[in-house]
This record gives C-alpha cells, sequence and structure tokens, in this order.
C-alpha cells in the first residue's frame, strides 16, 4: 500500500521480524529491493494469471481465459493494493532508472504476451484476419487497468462484470464465430 518507493528494509525488517541490518545480505540497496520485488510479483502473475490461461485450449478461449484470470487474480484480492503492476507503473512511469526499465519490460512482456495469445487465434482461424493485434491487446489490457481501479472505488461485482462483458464483446466481434465464447 505504500508502493515501490514506500518499500524500505524498515518496513520488510518489521514485516518479517528481523533486523534491518540482516536485509542488507540479501539486497545491497533499496534499488535492488524493488528489483527483487518486481521479479516476485513477475512470477505471482505468471502462477496466477499466464498459466491458467495457457491450460485453456488455444485460440479464442485462450484469449479471454487470459482476462477471467486476470479479473478473477483481482477479485480474489490477492494483493492489498489491487495490481502491482499498475501501481508501479503510476509511480515510476516519469522516473529513470532501473526500477523504470524493468517496469517498462514487464509491460512491454505482458503486452506482447497478450498479442502472442491473439496472433494464435488469429492463425487458428477463429480472429478475422483483420484484427490489429496489438490494438487488441492494448484494449484488453486497457480493459483490465480500469476494471482494478474502478473496483476500488466503484461496486467491484459490477466493475469485473462489466470488464468481462466488454473483452466478450471485442472478441466477439471479431470472431470467425463468436459461438467458441462463453455467454456473458
Amino acid at each position: 500500500m505504500h508502493g515501490l518507493e514506500g518499500l524500505s528494509f524498515g518496513r520488510l525488517a518489521e514485516h518479517l521480524g528481523t533486523s534491518k541490518s540482516g536485509l542488507f545480505a540479501h539486497w545491497k540497496d533499496k534499488e535492488h529491493l524493488q528489483l527483487d520485488a518486481i521479479d516476485w510479483a513477475r512470477r505471482q502473475w505468471t502462477d496466477r494469471v499466464m498459466a491458467p490461461a495457457l491450460r485453456t485450449p488455444p485460440g479464442l478461449r485462450r484469449v479471454f481465459a487470459l482476462h477471467e484470470a486476470r479479473l478473477a487474480f483481482y477479485a480474489d484480492g490477492v494483493l492489498p493494493g489491487g495490481c502491482f503492476f499498475l501501481a508501479a507503473q503510476t509511480e515510476f512511469d516519469d522516473r529513470p532508472g532501473a526500477v523504470h526499465a524493468k517496469t517498462a519490460e514487464s509491460l512491454h512482456d505482458w503486452l506482447n504476451f497478450i498479442r502472442s495469445l491473439i496472433e494464435e487465434a488469429i492463425a487458428l482461424g477463429e480472429l478475422t484476419d483483420r484484427v490489429d493485434p496489438g490494438q487488441l491487446a492494448y484494449e484488453i489490457d486497457a480493459l483490465g487497468e480500469s476494471a482494478v481501479v474502478h473496483a476500488r472505488l466503484v461496486d467491484q461485482q459490477v466493475t469485473f462484470a462489466r470488464a468481462r462483458r466488454a473483452v466478450l464483446d471485442r472478441l466477439r466481434t471479431n470472431a470467425t464465430d463468436p459461438a467458441i465464447l462463453p455467454e456473458d
């Protein structure tokens, strides 16, 4: 809830019930602690959002399963601040340095992952070849980011239902066979 900038050896030591000096054996400075926090968040995101989607058959179902897994991750309240990556992007978007670079790399990799699933759906003939994979990946990500913010400020159940429907509508509009996707 304090963001990456608020991550400190003092807070971490207090949370872990250990001494601050003991933490320096693991991280030489705050920046390295922040970089490891990003790596930890990426592993968590991979395990709880990306891996479940990859267990779904390739194509449209997999693209939608990724969005569903993301919404479930948020709904489950895995992180108290909503979305680690959205918070880090907002916090470090205008700060040069290693944390900015790793945060940007994480976003780039995430968008490329979504794009790869969309390209797979196009190759399988489940999305029309008129679809711009980069654009659709951006839209799906933007809907997910919007959902995490709205869910914390408005009605969570309504927000996630709307985010789910918005992605379903975008996919159905571009699907060669919309019946592949679940009903609302």
